[in-house]
């Protein structure tokens, strides 16, 4: 096993070029199961998610080439099994994605409740919903989920819940269905709008993206196509954060500033610097930050995946600091960890009062979850002493070459073998 180990840090200086964005890589890797001929997908993250997505996509019969960093050729003309293998769903959640479009490609799917991180419940009800609605039989047995259909047909669907993988899965499956479909109060996320214009291109018709009220057309096949990830806005965001935390000024390239308004908005408030210039952002961090508070919402509110960077940040902000979690229900997990580290931090339901600034010390600490894991680091950076990050997979599912970009802008940071603790 191996850790990641991080001194207390320097100001960051320099710049940093985000990747593509993982949670739109993944759909769009699940909807090359969509397609009749060659595709070829750029920026894609080279992580381990996106690695299993890869082996799901290779056991239900795609052929997967990859062409260089960050570039892959997906065929899926011969697609021979609709039964994901079980060791492989345990280990994403994401991988139940594969469902939709294998629906819509050969009738049926068989599949395993899907795993990840454990963040909450994160019901898969809204998809099965939305396949019933198109006419699939949905048979759970054991933890297996089975659906199956003569023929997808079009309907109007409302979600209970703006749920991303929900939209997702029912937009991939309606593309191949009768008539047309309609999503209402469907996710807005960019990641949804990046599958739309992806699946646009291979011969797809899908309009309203980026709003509450999706429409699909069904089509009756579709092909191939070239296509670039979009950046991945996580990313930038805890970037962005590294910079004020510790007082640093840094350029994040590879940006789309429209996507990260809420972390934008929230590192002026704190009193950060923030220049805006063109696909890059500049952030300078200043000495005190101000007090912040935040409160998580589906986009375009506040990611609940910057949550946690940013609850690092406010130990070292002014006063009280409060942070409202409203998309998931145990995503506080990181605050125990927080607390070895001298963190003055208490919680009342799903919210968070941050007492800062706070001298913080170094400890041995678990990563709960992915955006725990970053976090972890960002207090690292300002910790006196030598922070010993544990469970690291986590942080490796979701961050592509982490401690490098970090290192080249300063920080004190390595992976090394692990011990047992």
């Amino acid at each position: 096993m191996e850790k990641i180990v991080v001194e207390k840090s320097p100001a960051l200086k320099g710049r940093v070029r985000i990747s593509g964005a993982k949670n739109a890589a993944l759909p769009i890797l699940a909807a090359c199961l969509l397609g009749t001929e060659d595709i070829y997908l750029e920026e894609v993250p080279e992580l381990q998610d996106v690695h299993i997505m890869c082996q799901v996509l290779e056991a239900l019969g795609s052929e997967v080439e990859v062409l260089g960093k960050g570039k892959l050729k997906i065929n899926s003309a011969h697609l021979k099994e609709y039964k994901t293998p079980f060791e492989l769903m345990n280990k994403m959640r994401a991988s139940f994605l594969v469902m939709g479009p294998l629906l819509a490609r050969m009738g049926k799917t068989e599949n395993s409740l899907p795993g990840g991180c454990s963040i909450g419940a994160r019901p898969i009800d809204y998809h099965l919903k939305g396949f019933r609605a198109l006419g699939a039989e949905i048979h759970e047995d054991l933890g297996n989920i089975t659906a199956s259909c003569d023929e997808l047909v079009g309907e109007k669907i409302y979600l209970d819940f703006p749920s991303v993988g929900a939209t997702e899965n029912i937009m991939m499956a309606a593309v191949l269905a009768k008539g047309e479909t309609v999503i209402d109060n469907a996710a807005k996320e960019p990641e949804i709008v990046d599958l739309s214009n992806f699946l646009r291109k291979l011969g797809a018709k899908v309009t309203g993206a980026g709003t509450s009220t999706i429409r699909i057309v069904g089509v009756d096949r579709l092909g191939g196509a070239r296509h670039a990830i979009i950046p991945d806005r996580i990313e930038a965001g805890t970037f962005m954060v590294a910079a004020a935390i510790t007082g640093g000024d840094v350029l994040v390239e590879n940006v789309i500033t429209n996507h990260i308004k809420p972390v934008i908005a929230k590192l002026k408030e704190s009193g950060a610097e923030v220049i805006e210039e063109g696909e890059n952002v500049r952030v300078i961090g200043r000495p005190l930050p101000e007090t912040i508070d935040i409160k998580t919402l589906p986009y375009p509110g506040f990611p609940t995946d910057m949550q946690a960077q940013f609850m690092a940040y406010m130990t070292q902000c002014k006063g009280s600091n409060v942070a409202i979690e409203t998309v998931f229900e145990n995503r506080f997990m990181h605050v125990e960890e927080f607390e070895k580290m001298g963190a003055d931090i208490k919680i009342d339901g799903r919210s968070a009062v941050v007492i800062g600034p706070k001298r913080l010390h170094g400890a041995h600490v678990h990563a709960s979850d992915l955006r725990a894991g970053a976090a972890l680091i960002l207090v690292g950076l300002v910790a006196e002493g030598k922070t010993h990050i544990h469970d690291i997979y986590h942080i490796d599912r979701g961050y592509e070459d982490i401690e490098e970009k970090f290192r080249n802008l300063g920080a004190v940071i390595s992976r090394v073998e692990s011990e047992e603790i």
